[in-house]
């Protein structure tokens, strides 16, 4: 007997159809001997639905009324998958997040999830009943319903599975797995059977939608093994595991790139110390997330040129902060571009290799495709690109890496 946390996105639970597909998926694994606890999102569509009806209610809203709004999605598609199951011969409950409990801080909107209370879920497991839980959900030390911002049912999921000390927690969504790159844009795309907590992680945080960023992050701090597979095929997916557990790792396991990033440029700002806090720190208090930066620094002048990307819903909020800096910061020029995108290289390999960075510097340069922001990590390089370079310059950091051929 294992104990399984199974977790089903909206486009999975879209109509009555494919709830009754979920509860099939959910039957076959009890009918195994397994355990199991589902966590089920809204149905496809409707958490922005009921986002729009807050937003067209009032200019500025209370944060813990939107909460209640927008976490109804989930309550409705969970009551009615615990009816499926039953109707199926499958002794099943639904559970709200605020029944569990799933305690989070009161961060309405995006909260973090502190503990969960899974004492009642193991006692009914005895019995031989699945858990249906709603993602997205928890409460506040005040009693209010939070949630835990877009995606949140991932995080659900992982948590749930960290909480009952799960053998697995699979994420079923619409792909089959992670894949080397956007099959969309790379044709020779193909499914990785596995890839660490560190690589997924970074392909998350780099523009890659399969799985949320802080559900990776739990996943890690707490070791569930977490398997990506599709909702409608029958497939292996891909298992995300600790790196001890990967025999021989590649160098590069993965191409990703994100749309989702605007460059700020300031010129000739004063070359003296705390200029950087003073361009930087607004910022932070403005709650602008700042992802890349390079500083050109002449060695004839005292001024410097600083770039930097934020996300292009940020970006107007960044440069009004910037320009009612203007005066104490003392900069030039003002320069913003929402016309770019960032490509990133992955793979744990790249700790015990070296030319990694240059292998895709010298790739992009042949392609004529001119690198305007590096960063690094320990197994990630990043580069900004001018945005009509995206398909090509992916395509050819997948074949120059020799993914088209694994």
């Amino acid at each position: 007997m294992a104990r399984i946390v199974m977790k089903f996105g909206g486009t999975s639970v879209a109509d009555l159809e494919r709830i009754r597909n979920v509860a099939g998926r959910i039957k076959a694994e009890v009918d195994r001997g397994n355990q199991v606890a589902v966590v089920i999102s809204a149905m496809a569509g409707v958490t922005n639905q009921l986002a729009d009806y807050a937003d067209q209610s009032a200019e500025l809203y209370d944060l813990r009324e939107y909460d209640v709004v927008v976490s109804s999605g989930e309550q409705v598609t969970a009551g009615i998958l615990a009816i499926v199951l039953q109707d199926l011969g499958v002794s099943a409950r639904s559970w709200l997040g605020w029944q569990i409990p799933i305690r989070t801080n009161d961060a309405h909107g995006n909260a973090r999830i502190e503990d969960i209370d899974v004492t009642e879920i193991l006692r009914r497991f005895d019995d031989g009943q699945v858990a249906v839980v709603t993602g997205f959900q928890g409460i506040d030390a005040q009693g209010r319903v939070t949630t835990l911002g877009r995606g949140g049912s991932d995080i659900s999921a992982v948590a749930l599975a960290a909480a009952l000390d799960a053998e697995r927690c699979d994420i079923h969504t619409d792909v089959d797995g992670v894949y080397t790159s956007d099959p969309r844009i790379v044709a020779k795309a193909h499914k990785l059977d596995r890839v660490t907590y560190e690589e997924m992680l970074e392909m998350a945080s780099q523009g890659a939608k399969v799985l949320q960023t802080r559900s990776v992050e739990i996943a890690m701090k707490h070791r569930v093994r977490v398997r990506v597979l599709s909702s409608f095929e029958n497939s292996s997916g891909t298992l995300i595991v600790d790196e001890d557990e990967i025999v021989e790792q590649a160098i590069v396991s993965g191409i990703t790139y994100s749309r989702d990033e605007a460059k700020i440029t300031l010129t000739r700002v004063p070359d003296r110390p705390g200029a950087a806090a003073g361009i930087f720190g607004p910022l932070a208090e403005a709650a602008i997330n700042v992802d890349m930066i390079v500083q050109n620094v002449s060695v004839d002048s005292d001024e410097t040129g600083i770039t930097f990307t934020v996300t292009k819903a940020d970006l107007e909020r960044a440069v009004k902060v910037l320009e009612g800096l203007r005066d104490s910061l003392e900069y030039g020029d003002l320069l913003s571009d929402p016309n770019v995108v960032k490509v990133s290289v992955i793979g744990v390999g790249m700790r015990s290799h070296v030319g990694v960075a240059q292998k895709m510097f010298s790739t992009l340069a042949e392609k004529g495709i001119n690198i305007q922001v590096i960063s690094t990590s320990e197994i990630k390089v990043s580069v900004l690109v001018a945005e009509e370079y995206t398909e090509l310059a992916v395509r050819s950091l997948h074949s120059a890496y020799g993914l088209d051929a694994a």
